[in-house]
Parts: C-alpha cells; structure tokens; sequence
C-alpha cells in the first residue's frame, strides 16, 4: 500500500500540539509530558495512526506515542485525530532506530503493527524484531518486555518468532490467522488491516513478553 505526499506536512506538525519537536529533550521525562504515572505504550511505525489512535481511545488508563519517520503519514496522522481530544496520545516523527535518543526505562509495551517487513537475507538487521533492534528495545522497556506484532508477511513473522524466542521471550498468544481465529483475540485494526481483510489475507500475530 502506498501513500499520497502530503502538501505543507511540516507546517501540519509544526502547528500540531499531539506532535512532540524536540523528543530528546524529554528522555526519561515522558511521564511530565503526560501529567501521569500511567504506562508508556509505543508504536514504530504508526503510518496514518489509526492503530494507535484508537488504542489511546479505548485505554485512557494509558499513554501512547507513535513514532514514524515519514512526515506526509505523520502529518495523515494528525489530520486523522481532527478535533478528537486524546491526551493520552503523542505522536513523534523520526528515525525508529533513534529511540535510544528519545527514551530512558520508560517503556511497558512495543505495539509493531504492519512493519516493513525487508525480506531479503541482506536486510534482516533492518527488521524491528531483529536481535539488534530487540537489544535496543532492552534499554528503554521499563521492567517487563512486551511486544506485540501483526504481520501479513510470512518471513517477517517467522524470523520473529525465532528471534523473540532465541531472545527468551515467551508467547502469550500466537495466530497464523487473526481474522478468522476461534479464540476471538482482541483486536485493533490499522489502515493496512482494513484493506487486507477485504482481500482475506491471513494476518499473522503474536503477543510475546519476557518478565524478569
């Protein structure tokens, strides 16, 4: 799925207050930009933030930032929010791999929704569930590590699952097919989600944590 350039995106983040400027400058501070001691849930990658849009929705107990290096998704995102009232949501645009600039031990949970899946060999380290990028994630989750990550790619899953479990995580809950799953696994649809249930591709989810 592709998306259209966004005219005047910058200025839609500037003028934004969901839209963090200057996130460095709150690492390990997260919790003031909120107002709370709620947990800290993160999407990489958010695209047009519907995913996590309606997870600050129904979980008000929670905060949300997405992140998303794209500045015409991030600015999609904004105009998604319109004039709904989410103080629980923050949206932050830039580089995934600059978390480390952005974040202390903050984090409780890593949403990884529709990710860009690199399929080729060459470019596994590139993966969000690669061992580097699981190292990464070790420095700024708070106490637990939980992950969370829906797929319709099939190397991107599999080698997930290998890396999480090579990484001692364990599985709270696997689906080869989400849509169509009897267990009725909670679920919060992105924009690629929609389109892929029209074209009844199986989504691939799991739900992995590691408790120290």
């Amino acid at each position: 799925m592709r998306y259209n350039k966004v005219s005047g995106a910058k200025e839609i983040l500037n003028n934004s207050s969901y839209v963090i400027k200057n996130p460095s400058a709150y690492k390990n501070k997260w919790h003031q930009v909120f107002g709370n001691q709620n947990p800290i849930c993160i999407e990489l990658g958010m695209g047009r933030g519907i995913f996590i849009m309606e997870m600050a929705r129904r979980n008000p107990n929670k905060n949300y930032i997405g992140i998303e290096l794209d500045s015409s998704q991030a600015a999609t995102a904004v105009k998604n929010i319109g004039t709904k009232h989410l103080p629980n949501l923050r949206i932050i645009c830039v580089d995934a791999s600059l978390i480390l600039d952005i974040f202390g031990k903050e984090i409780t949970t890593i949403y990884l929704t529709f990710s860009e899946p690199w399929p080729k060999k060459q470019d596994e380290k590139k993966r969000f569930t690669s061992l580097n990028y699981l190292k990464l994630y070790d420095r700024i989750f708070k106490k637990n590590k939980h992950i969370v990550l829906k797929t319709d790619n099939k190397i991107l899953f599999a080698s997930s699952l290998e890396n999480l479990s090579n990484y001692w995580y364990t599985f709270d809950c696997v689906s080869l097919d989400l849509h169509h799953d009897e267990r009725k696994i909670p679920n919060v649809l992105t924009d690629f989600e929609v389109q892929y249930q029209k074209e009844n591709r199986p989504i691939y989810y799991v739900d992995a944590k590691y408790k120290d």
